[in-house]
């Protein structure tokens, strides 16, 4: 009977451990490592899907549509098929629940954080530096059939952060970085003289003195009932931003997170205290910058240099009515800084990656649109869009490109002032632009980062006191929230942290686990089996 149960207990493992495995090796978790194929069959048809990110802007989406259809008329072979997001976010959802079905996109626009998590499976995204060098078909191949940039025409910053887990997983699209665009009017009427570079000392200071009302309530800058003078978009890359200026923690390339130390504890008590006030709030708890700085209403705004068309009275994305713009002049200024000597500032924008398929000839056609995308043609177009710049220099240094830049204040529309000013501000500090390690679960650690800004404003605003045991419990309760301690123990067994174990999927690990707690309980079981047979065989020999 026993020998039965543990035959049993053992047959069992053993499937389990075939299902794991198969699911694991096969099907929507893996697929063979991608080969690039000597020549590119143009006698077949091909039919790639392509997601993109647009909003509201729909010279975005003719830009897409243009860049298909150019392309098509080199490649009559390949059909491109356009479907269009309101944000990243939603495809990084639609991405994750089809590598279940292995239904991804051909090519995709996202972030490096979002391919990371894409890369738990086995060779589902296609590292590129391979098809870098390709004499053929890589960049500025032979047989390409556009003016394709080579590698040295990419901006290195803006490659690197295509690079993660020993590859390059992705191409940059377009970058953009943040600035603060000023109420330089309101600013003058507190009897303030605007530095050549903001310091975060100034903009508190100033933001305080824009709190002082009249006898009936209202701002003494602006004569309304409302006044918020500093408001912050991204208040993720508020944190990251500020902690890389002051030389802190955040994280290591192996995925260890330091965000929570003492440094993210004294930025936290500083936005308390210009929360208490009202001198300083967020998008997520009072809306867009842009719509409360045109009206009026805000200082200091601070958004991605690609929000440039919604900032200033003229803006040509205008989100409120008429009626309520208020007239000012608009600055273009960096983010705050604590040392305006060497400036830092994180540098972002969409990445093209390219998802493998069981064909490499598909890939292969999947690869060439993701080169087109890099073309003088869709870079320059698509920067002229909003405050991004082309991602090669190939793109900044032609002539095209220069002209636009040079016929800034033209009109309020294509060569509207305050975009190019914001294009300028990346453009003229490349060099002290940065990148945050990519791993898996990169993407959580960046909400973590916002949502201790978040958290503590909202905390304020309730009445709520902000001591060190409230800052203990943030972090605490943070960290559960975004799982970081499962992120940190996920890395090291996959290769990230000091484990080194090389990469291993989640069904791997799921699959060491489930063995090893099942030959416990095994072993767990013969001993009690063992046990109690020698107690019988006590109680028998005792009554003989």
């Amino acid at each position: 009977m026993q020998k039965n149960i543990i035959s049993r207990l053992v047959l069992t493992i053993i499937t389990v451990s075939i299902s794991f495995m198969l699911t694991g090796c096969h099907g929507s978790k893996g697929m063979d490592e991608f080969i690039i194929p000597e020549e590119f069959d143009t006698s077949r048809e091909y039919e790639i899907t392509f997601w993109a990110k647009n909003d509201t802007n729909k010279a975005q989406t003719d830009i897409y549509a243009k860049a298909i259809e150019d392309f098509e008329s080199l490649y009559p072979n390949i059909k491109v098929t356009l479907r269009l997001y309101t944000d990243y976010g939603r495809i990084y959802n639609d991405v994750i629940t089809n590598i279940s079905t292995n239904t991804t996109p051909n090519v995709c626009i996202t972030y490096p954080d979002h391919i990371a998590t894409y890369l738990t499976g086995i060779n589902l995204v296609v590292p590129l530096e391979e098809l870098f060098d390709d004499a053929k078909y890589g960049l500025g191949g032979s047989e390409v059939k556009f003016d394709s940039p080579t590698y040295s025409e990419i901006i290195p910053q803006f490659l690197e952060e295509c690079s993660f887990g020993g590859h390059y997983y992705a191409l940059p699209y377009m970058r953009s970085t943040e600035c603060c665009y000023v109420n330089k009017t309101y600013v003058e009427k507190l009897g303030y003289t605007l530095p050549d570079a903001l310091t975060w000392d100034f903009v508190w200071e100033v933001s305080e003195a824009a709190m002082a009302k009249d006898a009936e309530g209202n701002y003494l800058v602006n004569g309304q009932k409302v006044m918020i003078p500093f408001i912050y978009k991204s208040t993720d890359n508020m944190m990251i931003q500020m902690l890389k200026q002051k030389d802190a923690g955040y994280s290591t390339s192996d995925g260890e997170i330091l965000l929570f130390n003492d440094t993210t504890k004294e930025f936290l008590y500083t936005i308390a205290e210009h929360a208490g006030s009202g001198a300083f709030s967020t998008f997520k708890i009072s809306s867009y910058p842009a719509n409360f700085l045109n009206a009026g209403q805000c200082i200091f705004a601070v958004d991605s240099t690609a929000g440039a068309t919604w900032m200033g009275m003229n803006a040509p994305l205008l989100d409120i009515s008429e009626d309520q713009l208020v007239e000012f002049e608009t600055e273009v200024m960096t983010i705050p800084q604590f040392d305006t000597d060497n400036p830092k500032m994180i540098s972002q924008g969409p990445s093209v990656c390219v998802f493998n398929k069981d064909d490499p000839q598909e890939v292969l056609a999947s690869w060439l649109f993701t080169q087109y995308l890099l073309t003088n043609e869709v870079q320059i177009a698509y920067s002229e869009t909003e405050g991004y710049v082309p991602v090669t220099s190939k793109a900044r240094e032609s002539a095209e490109y220069q002209d636009y830049l040079s016929r800034c204040g033209e009109d309020n529309s294509k060569y509207y002032d305050i975009k190019l000013k914001a294009a300028g501000i990346l453009l003229n500090n490349t060099d002290n632009t940065f990148v945050t390690p990519v791993f898996n679960g990169s993407a959580s650690l960046r909400d973590a980062a916002g949502q201790l800004i978040e958290e503590t404003v909202k905390s304020i605003r309730r009445g709520q006191t902000v001591d060190d045991a409230y800052m203990d419990n943030l972090y605490d309760n943070i960290t559960s929230l975004k799982r970081l301690d499962n992120i940190e123990g996920q890395n090291r067994m996959t290769g990230q942290g000091e484990a080194d174990l090389g990469k291993l999927p989640g069904t791997a690990v799921a699959l060491l686990v489930g063995l090893a707690a099942a030959w416990v309980l095994i072993i767990l079981y013969v001993v009690v089996q063992m046990v109690k047979r020698r107690n019988s065989i006590c109680k028998q020999k005792i009554r003989d």
